[in-house]
């Protein structure tokens, strides 16, 4: 752990020291990636040790639930158009860029929109509770 910390306080250093020069931008967020990607394994892989431990059937449920997104997911990507970005004067990005930046939208929109009702659906169900 206190080499991670070490090599991402060193890189951060460098950074400021080349004035963030497009390599030195690259290298710091492949580094990100780098320790974003260890983080969620390491969450993942103790979540799935300790649900293990406590409650075997745990596990199902939460297969049942990880499966379960992946399904939604696919269905929004193979809905998503992936049309042109509307009023860009640059160079379009490729078509499967433009599919992802649409699935992920499309996945914000859904979110949101489920948790708006789900707050809605819970302050009525309070409000009949509490009656």
């Amino acid at each position: 752990m206190w080499a991670l910390i070490v090599v991402s306080v060193a890189l951060l250093v460098w950074g400021f020291s080349v004035d963030f020069i497009p390599s030195a931008v690259d290298t710091l967020l492949r580094w990100a990636y780098i320790m974003v990607g260890i983080a969620l394994f390491s969450v993942i892989v103790i979540g799935i040790i300790v649900a293990a431990g406590d409650n075997p059937k745990g596990l199902i449920k939460g297969a049942i639930g990880v499966v379960a997104i992946a399904a939604v997911v696919c269905v929004v990507y193979f809905a998503s158009a992936g049309s042109p970005a509307v009023g860009l004067t640059v160079d379009q990005p490729e078509a499967g860029t433009l599919k992802l930046t649409d699935t992920v939208l499309n996945l914000t929109y859904l979110a949101g929109t489920l948790a708006v009702l789900a707050i809605i659906a819970g302050e009525v169900i309070s409000a009949i509770r509490n009656k």
